[in-house]
């Protein structure tokens, strides 16, 4: 019994002091979790190694010619170790001074004395991470490479300096718009505010909005724009890993100078953006809009045939009196086109055989009544009796309004239905986000009422945005053929093509061959006689339509007073004859009592088309072959001196036939035998006539008579601005125009 009781003793012992070990841990733990619980966290926190991501160098954008759109400038964030083992004793107190004058030399910053102060203290405190400067230029960290103390490298010198990338536009705000950005420089918490002020209601201005495109529940961050964002995988690369130490300050330093994995360069791509034309398209608009003070507008040129953007430019009115590039409107406003969408209705119409183009049609003095909405002409009086082509050539809303409600009162429908079948209905499908969604109403709507169908065929309670008017047509000038529009031509890595970006057909034919030739000319007679006379051209034809709407306004409506706004347009194809480029020009608001589309937005098309046609040597009507010239056995010759003449022809073998030997200036015949010499008179006093004779002897010529010589163009002389035989007064200027 003794021996039990032992037994047990010593069993209660040991359960007594392994209870009492075990509550002394669980004490333990509750004394460091919540007495040092801080204390230990922050050791932690400061002693934490991690393999962070090292920023991979962000492709580049080019042009189609190889110009940079965007690239990624490298800059550097230099720290320093003053407590690194090498750094004690002589090294450092030889060469302290001359290390702080070199840094103040380099930044102008500081004094030497504020930098000696700074590095010593950060050598006294036990700082290993020191911060020298940010946005180090690579120009400055080369010649830091040099310096006292930090040429001797990271652990000798303890020199050490982080790269970053910072994307840079050398044309700045050149396409900026379309050439966009990707948002991934916003840190998380940043993206979370700027969402929550927006979802909160606060108002920190529309166009801030616009840009940044907040949409339904993106709460992980701002959506990237423009080709930034569309090709922003190819752009982004792979990033690389370092492995670095969190010491105090939450600051990351790395552990050592080789990175763990290396960073993969991201690809470039080149856009189909000339930089020339859309220099001219951004400077075109630009002046047009400060002439009008407008509001905002947008330009986009488009290759017929591949749908490539040759030029985007879109400017809106900011705060400070400028015009900016802030938002894509070409690509995201989707408002009432006006009458350029008077073109969809036409095709419509011819495609079902239900008009024809010579079909009358009375469009009265200028006012008609559409149930209890009256529609109006911009003709004072109206166009009387016109035919359904004369219609649309004078834009009359009355004529194309009747002859569409006409043509489908009793079957609205078919008339949305042969829209659809030209995908008017359908967006792009842009890889640029923010495409503006197209509105074409269908019977079945609950707005749809008995004056849609003559509102819509003249652009109203319809929406489109301008590209997507663009593309539509361009569709008529590629016969037919509806393209997408195309940003980027391919995706390179180190100038090799990787990728091509072909183009994409949306619609093999939007309408029947020979609605599209009864619709070209139309086109083609708005710019001759119709209302873009303004635009005709002596060199080459221009096809196109005007458009002028009222922007409908939520407190104003379509009210005729002060502050109903406008939207003034034109869109066509050059040459006309054998369309190469086609474009649009969309300018909203103009505030000095001009709206109309052929004064507005007209001179911008005109400027860019004269500019762009006058650099495209391959649109050009190729020269036609002077048979005369290329077949004679005799040469043919300038007019000029006589005795020059005569001596030359002489040394040729040519035979002459000279009318008098008595003459200083002569002209030349080529017959099908010899070449008469005929006298040309110059009468002192009079304007001399000098068409056919090179330059340099008609300059002669002309000066000695007193007057001032402008030459345009090269070859012989083709006309004179000042008609031979008048009297010639002192100084004056002639222009002479080279064949």
């Amino acid at each position: 019994m003794e021996e039990k009781k032992d037994i047990l003793w010593r069993v209660y012992l040991v359960y007594f002091f392994m209870c009492l070990f075990g509550a002394a841990i669980v004490g333990r733990i509750v004394f460091i979790q919540f007495v040092e619980g801080d204390k230990w966290i922050s050791k932690a926190e400061n002693t934490t190694t991690k393999l962070k991501d090292i920023e991979a160098v962000r492709g580049n954008i080019y042009a189609e010619d190889g110009s940079l759109l965007a690239t990624s400038i490298p800059i550097y964030e230099v720290r320093f170790d003053p407590n690194c083992d090498a750094l004690k004793g002589v090294v450092w107190d030889e060469n302290i001074d001359s290390l702080c004058i070199s840094l103040s030399w380099l930044f102008d910053d500081k004094t030497p004395t504020e930098y000696k102060r700074d590095l010593i203290g950060a050598k006294e405190n036990g700082a290993r991470y020191h911060l020298i400067k940010r946005n180090v230029k690579y120009t400055q960290l080369k010649k830091m490479r040099d310096f006292p103390i930090f040429k001797r490298g990271r652990y000798k010198g303890g020199f050490i300096f982080m790269q970053q990338n910072k994307r840079q536009k050398p044309f700045r705000q050149l396409a900026a718009r379309t050439i966009g950005y990707d948002r991934d420089g916003l840190k998380p918490v940043h993206r979370r505010i700027l969402f929550a002020l927006y979802k909160g209601g606060y108002d920190w201005s529309k166009q801030f909005r616009k840009s940044a495109r907040i949409v339904g529940d993106d709460r992980d961050g701002l959506k990237p724009v423009g080709l930034e964002g569309a090709y922003r995988t190819e752009l982004k690369g792979i990033e690389g890993k370092r492995l670095m130490q969190k010491i105090g300050g939450g600051v990351w330093m790395p552990l050592n100078a080789d990175n763990e994995i290396e960073p993969l360069d991201g690809s470039d791509i080149v856009t189909t953006i000339d930089v020339n034309i859309q220099d001219v398209a951004q400077r075109a608009l630009l002046k047009q809009l400060e002439l009008h003070d407008a509001d905002h507008g947008c330009v986009v040129m488009m290759e017929v045939s591949t749908g490539e953007i040759k030029a985007i430019a879109n400017l809106s009115l900011g705060k400070d009196g400028n015009y900016h590039e802030q938002y894509n409107y070409a690509i995201g406003e989707s408002t009432e086109p006006g009458s350029t969408f008077k073109l969809a209705s036409v095709i419509a119409a011819l495609e079902e055989g239900l008009v024809n183009v010579t079909d009358s049609v009375d469009t009265g003095k200028g006012r008609y009544k559409f149930y209890d909405q009256v529609m109006t002409d911009s003709k004072f009086g109206g166009h009387g009796k016109i035919t359904f082509s004369e219609a649309f050539v004078v834009s009359s809303n009355i004529g194309i309004s009747k002859a569409i409600n006409d043509a489908y009162a009793k079957n609205p429908q078919a008339f949305v239905d042969r829209l659809y079948k030209m995908n008017l209905q359908q967006s792009l499908g842009l890889e640029i986000a923010g495409e503006g969604e197209p509105l074409i109403k269908n019977t079945k709507d609950k707005s749809w009422s008995g004056v849609t169908l003559p509102w819509m065929s003249i652009g109203y309670e319809v929406q489109m945005t301008p590209l997507q008017i663009l593309t539509f047509y361009n569709a008529i000038a590629n016969d037919g053929r509806m393209v997408k529009p195309k940003f980027v031509n391919e995706v390179q890595v180190r100038g090799k093509t990787i990728r091509k970006i072909k183009t994409q057909v949306i619609n093999e034919s939007i309408c029947s061959k020979s609605t599209i030739e009864k619709i070209k000319p139309l086109l083609e007679e708005v710019v001759e006689n119709g209302t873009a006379r303004n635009l005709k051209n002596a060199h080459f034809k221009i096809a196109g339509k005007t458009g002028t709407a009222q922007i409908a306004n939520d407190k104003y409506g379509y009210k005729y007073d002060s502050k109903v706004s406008h939207q003034a347009s034109f869109v066509g194809y050059f040459p006309a004859e054998s369309p190469k480029y086609s474009c649009i020009v969309v300018v909203n608001a103009p505030s000095n009592n001009v709206y109309y589309g052929n004064l507005v937005a007209g001179p911008i098309f005109k400027e860019i088309a004269d500019k762009v046609y006058a650099n495209s040597v391959e649109i050009h009507e190729e020269l036609q072959q002077q048979e005369l010239m290329a077949n004679r056995s005799i040469p043919v010759s300038k007019n000029g001196s006589q005795k020059d003449l005569i001596k030359v022809f002489k040394k040729l073998d040519v035979p002459t036939d000279v009318q008098s030997l008595d003459n200083q200036w002569a002209i030349t015949r080529t017959g099908d035998e010899s070449v008469k010499i005929q006298v040309r008179k110059v009468v002192k006093g009079l304007v001399p006539n000098v068409v056919g004779m090179a330059a340099t002897d008609a300059v002669f010529v002309l000066e000695n008579a007193g007057l001032g010589v402008k030459i345009e163009g090269k070859g012989t002389i083709k006309s004179q601005s000042i008609k031979p035989g008048l009297r010639v007064g002192i100084g004056d200027q002639i222009t002479l125009e080279l064949s």
